[in-house]
């Protein structure tokens, strides 16, 4: 019983605004930063485990979106194992806090980062924290890129013009050269 592992499941809880955030959670028993995680119930699927400690411990409802990985260490001289989705939070939230949780705040990845108090959770956002951001899609200017395309080609026309320009010029006085020299 002894050595018997601990499951627990999370969340990097994305908050998406002008600019994407992530939640990080302060337990108030030792004031230590971590990510939104909790133990497992006894016959609970790690995926619902991780929704349901998530909204407990942020206060937000979430999507749960794709498995980013897990992270393994000991507590209390028994294995942990912690699995983490990556969520996507409503722009409210909708519960109150746990009694254990102090704060939440919602940072930038590299904030988030440096905010967290235990190594293994900052190596662990750093590794995937950019999957866990969704990529903002880019707004092309395809008239731009024509406009700047058109120019270009103009330009490089006019320079095989002027170089075939000179070279006839050059074959003309150069027959008129060869003409009076005979």
């Amino acid at each position: 019983m002894a050595n018997k592992t601990i499951y627990a499941a999370g969340g990097i809880v994305v908050r998406n605004g002008a600019r994407a955030l992530i939640a990080v959670v302060q337990r108030s028993k030792d004031d230590s930063w971590v990510l939104p995680r909790g133990k497992l119930k006894r016959t609970e699927r790690p995926i619902t485990g991780a929704r349901r400690e998530v909204v407990e411990e942020t206060g937000h409802r979430v999507r749960v979106r794709e498995f980013l990985g897990a992270i393994t260490y000991r507590a209390r001289g028994r294995p942990k194992v912690v699995q983490f989705w990556r969520m996507q939070a409503a722009a409210r939230p909708s519960h109150d806090l746990m009694r254990d949780i102090a704060a939440v705040e919602w940072l930038p990845l590299n904030a988030a980062i440096r905010r967290l108090s235990y190594p293994l959770e900052r190596l662990f956002l750093r590794s995937v924290g950019r999957r866990a951001i969704p990529r903002r899609k880019l707004h092309k200017t395809p008239k731009r890129k024509t406009k700047s395309r058109r120019r270009a080609r103009k330009t490089m026309a006019k320079k095989t013009a002027a170089k075939n320009a000179a070279k006839k010029k050059r074959g003309v006085l150069q027959r008129m050269l060869g003409r009076l020299s005979r």
